[in-house]
């Protein structure tokens, strides 16, 4: 069998499949380059999603499992965390959220409130979220069982500050008494900002 040529298709065919598939070559090039960039990280404020599930790998947090005026009707120790997706100190905070809530969220409401859907008011009731909010994010509040604040900051508030809260509503032991607890991390990414 000597070199056999298919006569059905003409050569110019060829060329023409040559020529769009380094059209199209072109163009993926042309979009890859000119599409600018949509990553956001933890360092920025940018939007990339749900900081509960991109952060501190804990989606279980949104939507809260309770609203405000049912946990305080419970008389249930309750834990505000005020956000929004796009600050990067609530990004970063996130994590401190999630230990919050590995530690008490069997016993009190951890509520995480979107402060972009607090509806506008010109007053609010102790029931509502947006009466405690003082505009800034992080803001968290922490609740007694009877309803009385015990916390209210803005900022990156410490684990700390929030576990001796907790301690003196549960009456538990200081913590430079008890004896300490760990825990597993669920989470590679959080386990490794938390160091």
């Amino acid at each position: 069998m000597k070199n056999i040529k298919l006569q059905f298709l003409p050569s110019n065919f060829y060329n023409w499949r040559r020529l769009l598939s380094k059209c199209l070559l072109f163009m993926t090039c042309i979009f890859l380059l000119a599409t600018p960039s949509a990553f956001a990280g933890i360092k920025d404020d940018r939007y990339d999603g749900n900081l509960f599930v991109v952060y501190a790998g804990n989606g279980s947090l949104v939507p809260p499992k309770v609203k405000l005026a049912q946990s305080l009707k419970e008389h249930k120790p309750t834990f505000l965390f005020f956000y929004v997706d796009d600050s990067k100190d609530c990004k970063q905070y996130a994590i401190v959220v999630s230990q919050v809530q590995a530690f008490y969220g069997k016993v009190a409401e951890i509520i995480p409130v979107d402060v972009d859907t607090i509806p506008v008011k010109a007053s609010y009731e102790p029931t509502e979220v947006g009466y405690y909010y003082t505009s800034g994010v992080p803001q968290v509040v922490v609740f007694d069982k009877s309803g009385k604040v015990v916390l209210n900051k803005k900022g990156q508030v410490p684990y700390e500050e929030i576990d001796d809260s907790f301690r003196n509503v549960f009456d538990l032991l200081p913590r430079e008494k008890a004896p300490v607890l760990k825990q597993r991390s669920f989470n590679e990414f959080s386990s490794e900002l938390s160091k």
